[in-house]
């Protein structure tokens, strides 16, 4: 039952992350180089945000499905490295202020995922991070299903 509802928060977050946004930008470069364009350059969308914005976005939805599939597969270790890089990696720029405790709430429940020492600890935590997530999407009007 835990991991049929694991594969359901899955795949609605996938699907609310990708409604009705601009295609993503190519592969970023690493996070240690600096990027190839100034941000006075980034091409703005529709939705007020550049490709950087929603590109850094479609990277979090990546590791949270990569997170979860890990999880389905009783992959413990498999499940921290996405984790880990949910809690620690570099913040884009443009996130409003009202929206920091998602970011915040995301992270934690990140790191409680990767520092967790069995399963049903990880996905407790894991159902956390999505909620978060979910939480964040509802507050920036992205829907699913449209």
């Amino acid at each position: 039952m835990k991991t049929h509802t694991l594969w359901i928060t899955s795949v609605a977050l996938c699907l609310s992350a990708c409604g009705k946004q601009e295609p993503a930008a190519p592969q970023q470069a690493p996070e240690s180089e600096p990027p190839a364009a100034p941000v006075e350059e980034a091409q703005v969308t529709s939705a007020g945000f550049d490709e950087a914005f929603i590109s850094h976005m479609h990277d979090h939805a990546e590791k949270l499905d990569e997170l979860m599939f890990a999880l389905a597969d009783d992959d413990l270790l498999g499940a921290a490295t996405p984790a880990y890089w949910l809690s620690q990696h570099d913040a884009v720029d443009g996130v409003p202020e009202e929206w920091q405790n998602y970011l915040t709430g995301m992270r934690n429940a990140a790191y409680e995922v990767e520092t967790a020492n069995d399963l049903e600890t990880a996905r407790a935590a894991a159902e956390q991070l999505s909620a978060q997530c979910q939480g964040c999407h509802s507050a920036a009007g992205v829907k699913a299903f449209e």
